[in-house]
């Protein structure tokens, strides 16, 4: 296929990109990379790709450059660019979080309407449901965000149905649950763990740390993401890694693995969901999508492309 990817430079974005070239498609790489995080971190991630063939990067605004000339001729679009963060979305910044998770959305789906790709899929996140009412938690539940950031990715999902339903873009909207793996955003619990257990220094865990996620293995990510651009099934799924693990737990596990982690408990921060965990029947049954890589192995590779400097996949 030939595939544009937004957010290249990012986590998820890189292993995208590098998965989509390890299967055969031709790759347009878009990002503006913008600071929430170190751009050159952005930059280490796109090293391994800029020489590769088939590999193309374009530093785009989505927020302000004319979009149909950068999707146009894409057999799949994947749109992973937006405003990361669930703490960072509260007051003022808010406004950030419009412009890059739903302004933009809005205006890669017209482009999307102009250019006609096969697929679109977009990165949505399980931030949506908030405190679930039941778990496992199926896409059948109504969504109730607990943070700004949240009801942004909502409002993306929603523009992604509007236009399936009213103009016919092949629309995938994919909840991701916890994603994690080598190259994480330094803000995010794993990388944040790990560097402190590397560099011995305190890890601030905000809770008890009986709070749970469905973490999710990146390349499980990315598999899903082409499957779903591949398959004709269009709408709304959850992308889980197939089990519930509390951060409690993952210290333990780090611990058994020769890490020292020191932890200073902290109080618990608004718009911290208790616990997720995904069914991830829809999307087995839509595009075959099976989680391979569980909690332990996955953790160990990332602590071992920390070590090492270089990625490390999971077994």
């Amino acid at each position: 296929m030939r595939a544009v990817v937004t957010g290249a430079a990012g986590f998820i974005g890189s292993h995208l990109c590098e998965h989509l070239l390890s299967c055969g498609d031709d790759v347009t790489g878009v990002d503006a990379m913008t600071d929430y995080y170190d751009p050159e971190r952005k930059r280490e991630n796109l090293d391994s790709l800029l020489n590769r063939d088939r590999f193309t990067f374009r530093r785009v605004d989505l927020t302000v450059s004319p979009l149909e000339p950068v999707l146009a001729g894409a057999d799949a679009v994947y749109h992973l660019a937006g405003q990361p963060g669930v703490r960072d979305s509260w007051g003022p910044e808010f406004a950030l979080y419009v412009e890059r998770n739903v302004l933009v959305t809005q205006r890669v789906l017209e482009a999307a309407r102009a250019t006609g790709p096969g697929r679109l899929v977009f990165a949505s996140s399980s931030s949506v449901y908030g405190d679930a009412e039941t778990y496992p938690t199926s896409e059948a539940l109504l969504p109730r965000p607990v943070s700004p950031y949240g009801v942004t990715k909502l409002a993306a999902e929603h523009l992604c149905e509007t236009y399936r339903t009213a103009f016919g873009v092949p629309t995938a909207s994919l909840r991701l649950f916890s994603v994690y793996g080598p190259r994480q955003r330094p803000d995010m619990a794993f990388s944040r763990l790990i560097t402190a257990a590397l560099t011995q220094r305190p890890f601030p865990l905000y809770g008890d740390g009986e709070q749970s996620r469905d973490f999710t293995y990146v390349t499980d990510v990315v598999t899903a993401m082409r499957r779903a651009a591949l398959s004709s099934w269009s709408g709304v799924a959850n992308v889980g890694g197939g089990s519930e693990v509390t951060m409690n737990q993952v210290i333990a596990l780090l611990r058994l693995s020769g890490a020292s982690v020191r932890v200073v408990r902290m109080p618990r921060r608004p718009g911290d969901t208790r616990r997720t965990a995904a069914d991830i029947t829809l999307a087995r049954q839509a595009f075959g999508y099976r989680p391979a890589t569980d909690v332990r192995d996955g953790l160990a590779a990332m602590v071992e492309a920390a070590r090492t400097g270089r990625p490390v996949p999971a077994v």
